[in-house]
């Protein structure tokens, strides 16, 4: 992530938390909050991105179109193809499901 997005990402929160509910600065509590909520926006902006990108990559290959390339190689070739594309695929129900069932 760009270093202005996350800088503009810890300044809105910042705000919230100091500004607008009135925490003090440097108690650990207010601390919590701070990282709590920095990180869990920036993971969600980050899986946003992820699973788009992926997503684009899926329009490309069909669960058919890789089941059709991965058994014209021999066994072992074929599984080590089909962990590769395991490990590019996020850990979501929202590819990984449908793509091993598609391969079984």
């Amino acid at each position: 992530m760009e270093e202005g997005v996350e800088q503009m990402i810890k300044s809105i929160i910042d705000w919230l938390i100091y500004e607008i509910l009135k925490m003090p600065h440097g108690s650990l509590f207010s601390e919590a909050v701070d990282f709590f909520l920095y990180d869990t926006i920036k993971i969600f902006l980050l899986l946003i991105v992820i699973i788009f990108i992926v997503s684009i990559i899926r329009t490309f290959f069909s669960p058919e179109k890789t089941r059709a390339i991965l058994s014209q190689k021999k066994t072992y070739m074929g599984n080590v193809l089909a962990s590769v594309l395991g490990i590019v695929t996020p850990f979501c129900s929202c590819s990984a499901v449908p793509l091993f069932l598609g391969f079984v």
